[in-house]
């Protein structure tokens, strides 16, 4: 029963939205966000981290940047770089890539229902990447990348959904990666009631992308609480934090593929005849692209290999066992390859479904990797089955889409 509301949100300007919003940080390198923020004074970037356009600021106390975050917002507003919508709204959010469409409702949830165990999850979260996130929500107050959450689909709230999206776009324009970006604001009473109402009946969600940001904004929301202990309601800004519920429909799950970078002491053959004790292996003459569960795609020693793991070797009662990256890891990476954390350990790379298998096997041929691993994309009913369970799926399980662009919506709650 997640409790979410409308919100005032900061909305780029209708000429400005292919100006000021952008991809998170973390997918650009230092040069590219460098020269995107020198080139563009309406990015979003100078609200994330203003060390790239102004070196002085490098090297000093965080107390300085954040400063510097406070009064780049502050200019946004007063030159309507961003401007704060009038009404509470909750928002419809589309967006279009690739001929795939996904559509959600953008809303603040309650940091309770994360605390509390209604909103699930499935992975574990790093307490230092923690920490960074929770400093920075709670010095800047711009919480503007939204946790994606999943839900059994509605009809109430796809009939209101269907309604909005006939209607002209309150934002809408296309990034540079081609992607199609729409938003519909709903403030009309009844259907913000109808929303919230059937949220509230709902048992559970599942948090399908996101997991540091929401365990963040609640150790902020906690932080602020102990703070001001003596006024306390439970109703603050700090208290609710940014989410995309998109139904189980919408939600769009790829793969995490591997590359190991050695086979440790072993040969090719002798590898290959250590696989075979766990995994019925054929020699394919082409990619092998797996088109179901239980199917590894393994390229080693320039040929491909399909993998078929026996059948004493998961158990289908075991949410997390029988998940394919956990057969993987429990008798491949770690008895062989002796790769006991993937988190940690460096011999190990991952990469999303995106990116094309034929990239995978030039690694592996350039001589990068000794061995690449193809894995069978998780379903939404797996991950869901994880999160019931209290489960921890392993590191790099799964690829969620949509990826969200950073300034869209902001909620700014200082």
């Amino acid at each position: 029963m997640p409790v979410i509301k409308p919100f005032c949100a900061l909305k780029p300007a209708a000429d400005l939205q292919a100006n000021v919003v952008t991809m998170p940080l973390e997918n650009y390198s230092t040069g590219e966000a460098r020269l995107i923020a020198s080139e563009n004074e309406c990015s979003f970037l100078h609200l994330i981290n203003p060390e790239l356009d102004n070196q002085y600021l490098r090297g000093t106390r965080q107390e300085l940047v954040f400063k510097k975050i406070s009064e780049n917002v502050e200019g946004f507003i007063e030159h309507s770089i961003l401007v704060k919508q009038a009404k509470p709204a909750i928002y419809i959010y589309r967006v279009q890539h690739d001929g795939v469409v996904q559509t959600g409702i953008w809303a603040l949830t309650h940091i309770d229902d994360y605390l509390q165990g209604r909103i699930k999850k499935h992975e574990s979260t790093v307490e230092r990447r923690e920490k960074l996130l929770a400093d920075y929500l709670q010095q800047t107050g711009l919480d503007a990348n939204p946790v994606l959450i999943t839900y059994h689909p509605e009809q109430v709230v796809d009939q209101i959904i269907d309604q909005y999206v006939q209607l002209e776009a309150d934002l809408d324009f296309v990034f540079a990666d081609g992607t199609e970006h729409q938003v519909w604001a709903i403030s009309d009473q009844q259907h913000l009631a109808g929303i919230v109402a059937v949220f509230e009946k709902m048992p559970a969600v599942y948090i399908a992308d996101g997991h540091h940001r929401i365990a963040s904004m609640a150790k902020m929301g906690v932080q602020k609480k102990a703070l001001n202990a003596h006024r306390h309601t439970g109703q603050e800004a700090y208290n609710y934090f940014t989410t995309v519920y998109m139904n189980t429909n919408e939600v769009k799950v790829l793969e995490f593929n591997r590359l190991v970078r050695d086979l440790g002491s072993l040969n090719p053959e002798s590898f290959i005849a250590a696989v075979s004790e766990s995994f019925l292996i054929h020699e394919s003459a082409s990619v092998v692209q797996p088109d179901g569960l239980h199917q590894i795609g393994m390229y080693v020693s320039g040929k491909w290999y399909r993998l078929i793991p026996k059948p004493d070797v998961y158990n289908d009662n075991d949410p997390v066992g029988v998940l394919d990256v956990s057969i993987l890891q429990d008798f491949i990476l770690d008895p062989i390859l002796h790769i006991k954390d993937p988190r940690t350990d460096a011999r190990i790379s991952f990469e999303g479904g995106r990116t094309p298998v034929s990239k995978l096997q030039k690694k592996v041929d350039n001589g990068l990797f000794a061995v690449a691993f193809v894995l069978y994309p998780p379903s939404i009913d797996q991950v869901i089955a994880v999160a019931d369970v209290n489960g921890v799926m392993p590191p790099k399980s799964t690829w969620v889409e949509p990826k969200f662009l950073v300034g869209l919506l902001t909620n700014y709650f200082n």
